[in-house]
C-alpha cells in the first residue's frame, strides 16, 4: 500500500551503527539499509526534503580490516573511520543509485561550524542540496575529530543538523520502538512513554543507562539529549524502530492529523475514522523555539571560558523580556581566558545553587583548562553615582579565591561582547561607567544571545 500524500516537510533521519552493521560479525545489515533507502526515496516522492545522518564508518572499517572489536585508542578509531567511511558512502550510493536518487556526502566536526561564517556556509550547502532534490548523508568527520571538537555522537549531530535546516521532524531510528521506563529487553514491566512534553521531568521517570551497542557511542540518554536540542529549536522529535522504517509515513500522517481540527459532520454519512497510533515516542517541540543565533551559540560552540553571575542576574536572564543579554552589574567574576565574540558558559556559584534547579546539560561542563581556575570577585565599587570612579588595571585586582568546576553550576551559554580582562574590570558596575573604565563601550551588555537552560527555582523566580 503506497503511503498517503501529506503536507511536504523537512525531515532528518538518524540511523545508528547498530542499525547499519551487525554487532558481532560487522556485516552490513543490507535488509535494514535497503528498507531505509526505499523509505527515504518514497518520502522524496511525496515532496518531503530528507537528510540522512548515518553512523557506521568505524563498524564498516572493522569488517574491512577483519578486526574483532573497536580499538580504544583515538588513532585506531580514526584510522578505521577513514577506512570505513568510503565504503559506507559507496554502499549508500549503490543502494540509492538503484532507485535513481542522487546523494551527497557531508562530513562535519564541531570545529567546522563553531565559526559563524562556516556554519552559515554549511547551512547554505545543505539547503542547496535539498533544493536540488539530493539526499545529503551527514556523518561526523571522525578521521580528524578530537575530543574538543567532537559532537560526541551522531544523535547530537542529527539534532544540530535538524536545527540548522529548521526541520519539521527528527526521526531517531534505533533498535527499540520508543522510550521506555526501563530496558524492555530485560524488564517485562517496562512501559513505553508515548508523549514527552517536558524533558527535565522525564529524566526521573526512565532508565537510560542500559541501552546501546558495543559499536555505538551512545544509548537512550544521548537520544534524550538530542531531543532536548531539537525540540528547543522547534523540531518534533521521534524515537522509533529502524526495523520498520516505513512506519515514518504513518507517524507523520498521524501527527499531521492531530494538527488539523476536523469540523463536526452535518451528515451522518461523513464519518472520520481516527488513525491508530503507531508505536513510537514523540518529544513535542518548544512553543517558543530558539532563534538561529541562540541555537548556534548554545549547541555548536565549545565555550572558551565562563562568566560568573549572581542569583539576581540569573533570575532576570530567565525571563524572555531580558532578551538574553547580561549587564555588567550582574557579573561577579570570570573564569578562564576568552576573547570578544567567543562562546562562554554562564555559571553561578554553587553556594548560590539553591536558586537553580539543575538540569543535565546537553554538553558536559568542562573547564577552560585542566588547572584550577581563578575568579576575580567584587573589588570595584557598585555605586551608580557619577563620582570619582577608579579604573584599576586587571593586575591590581585583589587576590581571588580559587574555584574549581565543582564550585560552580552552569546555567546557560552566550556570546561574550568583551574579553575576559575587560569583563573582569567592569564586573558589578553600572553600564554608564563602561566607557570610563575601558576607554570605550561598544555595547552596554557584556554577554548577549544567552540561552538559560537551568532556570531558578519557582520560589526564587520572582
Amino acid at each position: 500500500m503506497s503511503p498517503t500524500r501529506t503536507t511536504p516537510c523537512t525531515i532528518v533521519i538518524k540511523l545508528g551503527t547498530s542499525s547499519i552493521v551487525h554487532e558481532e560479525t560487522h556485516q552490513p545489515l543490507l535488509s535494514t539499509l535497503s528498507s531505509v533507502v526505499e523509505t527515504v526515496v518514497h518520502l522524496r516522492k511525496q515532496g518531503h526534503k530528507v537528510v540522512l545522518v548515518s553512523s557506521g564508518a568505524i563498524g564498516v572499517g572493522l569488517k574491512r580490516m577483519n578486526v574483532a572489536r573497536k580499538p580504544k585508542s583515538l588513532a585506531g578509531k580514526q584510522a578505521l573511520a577513514a577506512i570505513g567511511q568510503g565504503r559506507l558512502i559507496a554502499l549508500y550510493d549503490e543502494l540509492f543509485g538503484h532507485l535513481e536518487q542522487p546523494i551527497a556526502q557531508v562530513l562535519l566536526t564541531r570545529g567546522d561550524i563553531s565559526d559563524r561564517t562556516r556554519y552559515l556556509n554549511a547551512v547554505n550547502t545543505l539547503n542547496e542540496l535539498l533544493s536540488m532534490g539530493v539526499v545529503p548523508i551527514v556523518n561526523e568527520n571522525d578521521t580528524i575529530s578530537v575530543s574538543e571538537i567532537k559532537f560526541g555522537d551522531n544523535d547530537t549531530l542529527s539534532a544540530i543538523t535538524s536545527s540548522m535546516i529548521h526541520a519539521d521532524y527528527l526521526f531517531l531510528l534505533t533498535d527499540v520502538d520508543g522510550l521506555y521506563t526501563a530496558n524492555p529487553r530485560k524488564d517485562p514491566n517496562a512501559k513505553q512513554i508515548e508523549v514527552v512534553t517536558s524533558i527535565s521531568a522525564i529524566r526521573s521517570q526512565v532508565s537510560t543507562t542500559t541501552l546501546g551497542s558495543s559499536l555505538g557511542t551512545g544509548g537512550m540518554e544521548t537520544k534524550i539529549i538530542a531531543a532536548e536540542i531539537a525540540t528547543g529549536a522547534g523540531v518534533t522529535t521521534v524515537i522509533t524502530s529502524s526495523k520498520r522504517p516505513e512506519i515514518m509515513f504513518t507517524i507523520i500522517e498521524y501527527h499531521n492529523s492531530l494538527l488539523v481540527s476536523t469540523p463536526v459532520a452535518e451528515s451522518s454519512e461523513e464519518i472520520t475514522i481516527p488513525l491508530i497510533r503507531p508505536p513510537h515516542t514523540v518529544f513535542m517541540p518548544s512553543l517558543t523555539p530558539m532563534r538561529d543565533l541562540k541555537a548556534w551559540t548554545s549547541h555548536t560552540l565549545f565555550p572558551a571560558g565562563s562568566v560568573v553571575i549572581d542569583a539576581g542576574a540569573h533570575r532576570v536572564l530567565s525571563r524572555r523580556e531580558s532578551g538574553g543579554r547580561l549587564l555588567a552589574a550582574g557579573v561577579v567574576g570570570v573564569m578562564g581566558a576568552f576573547a570578544s565574540g567567543q562562546a562562554v558558559r554562564i555559571v553561578i556559584r554553587a553556594s548560590d545553587g539553591d536558586s537553580a534547579t539543575e538540569i543535565p546539560s546537553a554538553q558536559p561542563s568542562r573547564p577552560a583548562s585542566p588547572r584550577r581556575l581563578s575568579i576575580a570577585i567584587g573589588t570595584l565599587s557598585r555605586s551608580s553615582s557619577s563620582g570619582n570612579l577608579e579604573s584599576p588595571d586587571i593586575e591590581a585586582v585583589s587576590p581571588s579565591p580559587q574555584l574549581s568546576e565543582d564550585d560552580v553550576v552552569e546555567v546557560g551559554r552566550g556570546l561574550a561582547m568583551y574579553n575576559y580582562a575587560q569583563i573582569s574590570k567592569i564586573r558589578g558596575l553600572n553600564s554608564s561607567h563602561l566607557a570610563q573604565v575601558l576607554g570605550y563601550a561598544d555595547s552596554e551588555y557584556v554577554v548577549e544571545n544567552i540561552t538559560i537552560r537551568v532556570p531558578p527555582r519557582p520560589t526564587e523566580a520572582k
